[in-house]
C-alpha cells in the first residue's frame, strides 16, 4: 500500500500514516500550562474513539440481529462489553487527578462540557432513548443533531432483538413489531412472557438476552462510576458549560436500557 506525496511521487504505508499519528498526537491542546490538563485532554478524546467504537459494535449487532445470526450477535455483544469495560476502568486514571489540580485548569474549559459528546447522546439513542432533549446543546445543522435524531427515529437494539426472536419462531406481538421506533419503548407483559419462554428452552436466544443484561449493566455502572468521579471531583458544584453536574448525572442512575429483561428475573 501506499500513499500519495507532493510531486506525484508515493511513498510506503507506514505505521505513522495508516494510523494518523500525526493528527491525532497533535489534536491535545491544552488551554493552559497547568500538568493535569494533558491527562484531562487524552481521557475524553479516548472516551469518544471509545464511544465511535461501541456505535460501530452495535451496528454490526444490529445487523446480525436481524439476520438471525446468534453466533456472531454473541460474539459482538462480547466484544462491546469487553470495550464498557475498559471504558469504565478509564475512570480509575483520571481520578488520579484530585480536586485542586483539576480546579487549576478547569476555567479555561469555558463552555464546553461532557454533556455535549454527541457521540455518547448517539450510543443512548442507538440503545432505545427517545427524548428530544438530547438534541438540546446542537446545532439543527451540526453532524451531532443529524446523527443522534436519525438514530431516534430508526430501530434500537432491542427492537432488533425482537425480530430476532420472531425469526427464531417466538411469538412476539405483531404490534411491537410494527411499533413506532421513533417512540420511547415501554414495558410490555406480552414481551415479557415471551422472554420467559425464551430463558426456559436455555439455547442461543437466551444467552443474547443475557447478553444485553450484561450490556445494560456495564452501561449503569459506566453512569455510577461517572457520577462518583464527578462528586469527588468537584462535590456539589456546577458542572462546565453550566449543566447541573453531579445533581443531574444522579437521575440517570438506575434506569434500565432494557426493562423487559429486568422484568422478566423475578420470574426465572
Amino acid at each position: 500500500m501506499t500513499d500519495s506525496v507532493p510531486g506525484g511521487q508515493s511513498a510506503a504505508l507506514t505505521y505513522t500514516s495508516y494510523l494518523a499519528l500525526d493528527e491525532i498526537l497533535g489534536a491535545q491542546r491544552p488551554r493552559s500550562d497547568e500538568h493535569d490538563e494533558m491527562l484531562f485532554i487524552v481521557i475524553h478524546q479516548v472516551y469518544e474513539l471509545w464511544f465511535k467504537q461501541l456505535l460501530h459494535e452495535l451496528a454490526q449487532l444490529q445487523r446480525c440481529l436481524e439476520k438471525g445470526d446468534t453466533p456472531h450477535s454473541t460474539r459482538t455483544l462480547r466484544r462491546a462489553l469487553t470495550i464498557l469495560k475498559v471504558v469504565v476502568a478509564q475512570i480509575d486514571v483520571l481520578e488520579t487527578m484530585t480536586p485542586r489540580q483539576f480546579t487549576s485548569f478547569r476555567e479555561r474549559l469555558d463552555e464546553s462540557s461532557g454533556f455535549q459528546s454527541g457521540q455518547f447522546r448517539e450510543l443512548e439513542a442507538v440503545l432505545g432513548r427517545r427524548d428530544k432533549r438530547m438534541l438540546a446543546p446542537y446545532g439543527k445543522d451540526s453532524d451531532a443533531y443529524a446523527r443522534i435524531t436519525a438514530a431516534m427515529t430508526r430501530p434500537a437494539v432491542f427492537d432488533s432483538f425482537l425480530r430476532y426472536l420472531a425469526d427464531a419462531g417466538y411469538d412476539i406481538p405483531a404490534t411491537d413489531l410494527s411499533r413506532d421506533v421513533g417512540t420511547q419503548w415501554t414495558e410490555s407483559e406480552d414481551v415479557q412472557r415471551v422472554l420467559v419462554r425464551v430463558y426456559a428452552d436455555d439455547a442461543g436466544p437466551s444467552t443474547v438476552a443475557d447478553l444485553l443484561v450484561d450490556l445494560d449493566e456495564g452501561m449503569q455502572e459506566w453512569r455510577y462510576r461517572h457520577v462518583k468521579m464527578v462528586e469527588r471531583t468537584i462535590g456539589g458544584k456546577s458542572g462546565t458549560g453550566g449543566s447541573a453536574g453531579a445533581a443531574y448525572l444522579r437521575t440517570t442512575l438506575f434506569n434500565a436500557v432494557f426493562p423487559d429483561l429486568w422484568a422478566v428475573r423475578s420470574q426465572l
